[in-house]
């Protein structure tokens, strides 16, 4: 991904919905042996200081259809901001690539088209491109996504809530299991429960929703990288090159360098040392 020595580049991880930063230290810790340096960026409401509904670790959950949302004002601007911090520190790096994953597709491309010069090169890890629609939501309602799973994990009404609330502390085990059907299904199943209990409830409805407007002149001059994920069940490989493609064709000065990984949604759980040297090419 880049011609200068790994050990002059800073990769910078932009989570997806509901995960956090944590989620990366398996991939991290894999580059590191490779001689790069790392930081992984929390977005607002994701992370060990998550907002959860109150009912969430009681009993019965209760109030978790209906309890509106602490994220629900949270804005687009806001999580493009918070990477944007992290890219400005981090300039000192002769080479900075900035790797988002899924959801985090909309922040990390924002934040790019905000000050290009902050970043070497953008590498979307099965993540939402917006060169070819600027919201994340048009991307899912299109017939490239018939296939994906999990439809039925979000809970509630979504535009009440102010986010897409899903439960991983569920006690249904038909719910759980559709959970890792759609995110987790290579990563071993001793494993699944732990990777489950890190995550958080709320994606803000901003995310998904927002539009992303990126420019050729901006978010276009950067080089980019798409990492493909074969086996993707939560965002379908036939939609992942239905993004690729409409992305080049809006950006065609630097289209996307195109790689493909084995297995699911989620490398960094079922395969990190992978996705490091994927990353690291």
């Amino acid at each position: 991904m880049t011609d200068l020595p790994l050990n002059s580049t800073v990769f910078v991880f932009v989570h997806g919905a509901w995960h956090s930063s944590a989620q990366w230290a398996s991939t991290r810790r894999a580059l590191v042996g490779l001689g790069a340096a790392s930081v992984a960026v929390d977005l607002p409401g994701h992370g060990s200081d998550a907002p959860l509904p109150t009912g969430y670790l009681l009993p019965g959950q209760p109030g978790l259809l209906t309890e509106k949302s602490q994220l629900a004002t949270l804005t687009m601007d806001a999580c493009a901001e918070t990477v944007l911090n992290t890219l400005r520190q981090v300039r000192h790096y002769r080479n900075v690539v900035l790797v988002a994953h899924s959801a985090g597709g909309g922040p990390a491309s924002l934040a790019a088209e905000r000050t290009p010069e902050l970043v070497d090169r953008i590498v979307y890890l099965s993540a939402f491109v917006p060169g070819g629609r600027p919201r994340f939501s048009d991307y899912l309602d299109s017939p490239e996504n018939a296939t994906a799973l999990g439809q039925d994990l979000p809970l509630g009404d979504q535009d009440a809530l102010g986010a897409v609330r899903i439960n991983p502390l569920s006690p249904d085990p038909v719910y759980v299991e559709a959970l890792r059907q759609t995110h987790y299904h290579d990563t071993p199943r001793d494993r699944f429960d732990r990777w489950r209990s890190l995550l958080t409830t709320d994606l803000p409805l901003a995310v998904a929703a927002s539009p992303v407007v990126v420019t050729t002149a901006r978010w276009g001059r950067i080089p980019r990288t798409f990492l493909r994920c074969a086996d993707d069940r939560a965002l379908p490989p036939a939609l992942q090159d239905l993004m690729i493609a409409e992305a080049d064709q809006a950006a065609p000065g630097h289209p996307f360098t195109v790689r493909t990984l084995p297995g699911s949604h989620t490398p960094f759980a079922a395969r990190p040392r992978e996705l490091a040297e994927a990353l690291a090419l």
